[in-house]
């Protein structure tokens, strides 16, 4: 399943904020800066955590809107989206 993404950087924590299922979005917090590329390992990493599976960044490398790819089923993914949703706002 494909996934879009609006991240900002230089934040306190990683953090996912808001998933919008209208327009299949999520929104995230990242720590680390775009510099060396850390940002996109960070957010990989903790996606990888949250939804407990493979994530491949497919495009917006150097963007801060991106395109995510979820290996899973997509029921599993909107479980877990759904029960993002329940509960507003994660931090890992």
């Amino acid at each position: 399943m494909k996934l879009y993404l609006k991240v900002s950087t230089g934040k306190k924590a990683f953090r996912i904020v808001f998933f919008n299922d209208d327009e299949n979005k999520l929104f995230v917090e990242l720590k680390n800066n775009p510099k060396d590329n850390k940002a996109n390992i960070e957010l990989i990493k903790n996606l990888k955590k949250f939804f407990n599976c493979e994530v491949n960044l497919i495009s917006g490398f150097k963007s801060k809107e991106k395109l995510i790819e979820i290996i899973s089923s997509k029921e599993e993914i909107n479980l877990v989206l759904l029960n993002f949703s329940n509960t507003n706002s994660i931090k890992k």
